[in-house]
Formats: structure tokens, sequence, C-alpha cells
């Protein structure tokens, strides 16, 4: 992973920024998600964390969940990186190998929530099955690129802190 600087720093938060914009679309209870898929400097997918076909009858955010499923499948929501996934898919087939997936999570005011580390295993390996070939978050310290072979590396890494 390396921090973005200068000019790839100050595009890239243009593309966090339009993700932003994605994520005030979200209609999950309990997160608001945004992702963009860029390839060349065009938008080729984005989206949101939402039930399936964005109906609240399939939302189940205010459920709790037992048969000791992990916290995350514990979500009724398609995440955001599904979502642009299958939206360059449908948009753009043929543009989405080598190109960058960048992920915000924002407040309820709009505002970026700074991410931690890689997580989510699911996004990691169907990023890396489709070919895009960077994975972006923004952490406290800036922008990380990940190729995203090392991001999903890192998902399979990640501990969650003891509260």
């Amino acid at each position: 992973m390396q921090y973005l600087k200068e000019q790839q720093e100050q595009k890239a938060i243009e593309w966090m920024n339009w993700a932003v914009e994605v994520a005030k679309k979200a209609l999950c209870l309990r997160a608001k998600c945004g992702a963009v898929i860029v390839q060349k400097g065009e938008i080729i997918g984005e989206g949101y964390n939402a039930p399936p076909l964005d109906k609240e009858e399939y939302r189940m955010c205010d459920k709790v969940f037992g048969l000791g499923k992990p916290k995350y499948d514990q979500t009724c929501c398609v995440h955001a990186e599904w979502r642009a996934i299958i939206d360059a898919l449908k948009r753009n087939p043929d543009k989405i190998k080598d190109s960058k997936l960048y992920f915000v999570r924002v407040d309820e005011g709009g505002k970026i929530k700074k991410s931690g580390k890689p997580y989510c295993t699911v996004c990691s390996r169907l990023a890396l099955d489709v070919g895009i070939t960077y994975f972006l978050l923004w952490h406290e310290e800036g922008i990380g690129e990940y190729l995203t072979d090392e991001y999903n590396q890192l998902s399979y890494q990640y501990t969650p802190i003891e509260e």
C-alpha cells in the first residue's frame, strides 16, 4: 500500500468526493457507504449500500441476528463495492480490468468517516476476480492505494478491536 501524494492525491480526492455523493443515496440503516470504479479518468461504475433492488421490504438492518452468524453476514444490504462492480459490468464490461475502486463511508451529515484497515474478504475477492487493480481507502494518514491482491490478503488478517 502506498499513500498518494500531490497530483495523484488531488485526483483521488475528486473521486472520493464523487463516492461521497453516491454514498448519500445509501438506504442502509447501519452505515452509508459509496464506491466508484474509475478507468482512465472515467467513472465506469458506482454503487451504494442498500437492500436488494432498493426495496424496503428486504431491509433487515434493524434486526438482531442469532444463529452464530459472523458480523459481516449480519446485513441485509448489498455492499457499495458489489453494486459498483455490477454497475461497471453492466455498463462497461470491457473496461473493468485494470481499474481502480474508491470506497468511502459517510456520517449522517454526509462527511467522510476515515477508513480502518481492509476487512471485507467478500469485497476484496470480488474485486480481485473481476480484474480491478487497485482498491483505495481514505485513512487518517491519507488516501491509501492498495493493489487488490494486497487488499485481499490484508482483509484475511483483519482482527477486530475488542471493546
